[in-house]
């Protein structure tokens, strides 16, 4: 995969696309869960119920929203990849926390789950040929393409670490 082009990206990703290393996305994505996992693999029950503010997400929130939002992107990046024009919706992000019910989980299963899901999201991005990552179709009324989209998976991963560490685990 090539450097993502962002003129075919909404520009409400960039942000998230500039927080990615500039090497190959293929090793990127295969090693984006590790320092995650690093960072939550070793937390108290405590802190994983913790809020930094009484209006945000505790930890297990923020795991549960970033599994969600990485199948949201690999199953728009699938449909795109295999052809199919549908313009698909876009998705509020508080709501589908509020409706998660992730703080009755268990942080084990979360941990799990993310790995899982982030393992299958490189090898999806990974099975993609040249033509599929070239792809582009419609999602959240923007156009946006295949490959552009690896770059979100990660970056937006990498985005809530930093999050993470500068206010949850100071």
């Amino acid at each position: 995969m090539h450097t993502p082009d962002l003129n075919r990206v909404p520009s409400y990703y960039h942000k998230y696309i500039s927080l990615v290393p500039q090497q190959d996305i293929e090793t990127i994505m295969d090693n984006h869960g590790a320092s995650l996992i690093d960072t939550i693999k070793n937390l108290s029950d405590d802190k994983w119920n913790f809020k930094y503010a009484p209006d945000k997400w505790t930890i297990k929130e923020l795991i549960q929203h970033i599994i969600d939002a990485e199948r949201i992107f690999c199953y728009r990046a699938l449909r795109f990849a295999r052809k199919d024009k549908t313009p698909l919706p876009g998705f509020e992000e508080n709501a589908y926390a509020s409706a998660s019910d992730a703080n009755r989980r268990k942080s084990l299963d979360l941990k799990e789950e993310l790995s899982v899901v982030q393992r299958s999201a490189a090898l999806l991005f990974r099975s993609f040929n040249e033509e599929q990552l070239d792809a582009a179709g419609e999602a959240n009324g923007q156009s946006i393409y295949v490959g552009g989209m690896a770059y979100i998976v990660v970056g937006h991963s990498l985005h809530h670490l930093r999050i993470l560490k500068e206010r949850y685990l100071v």
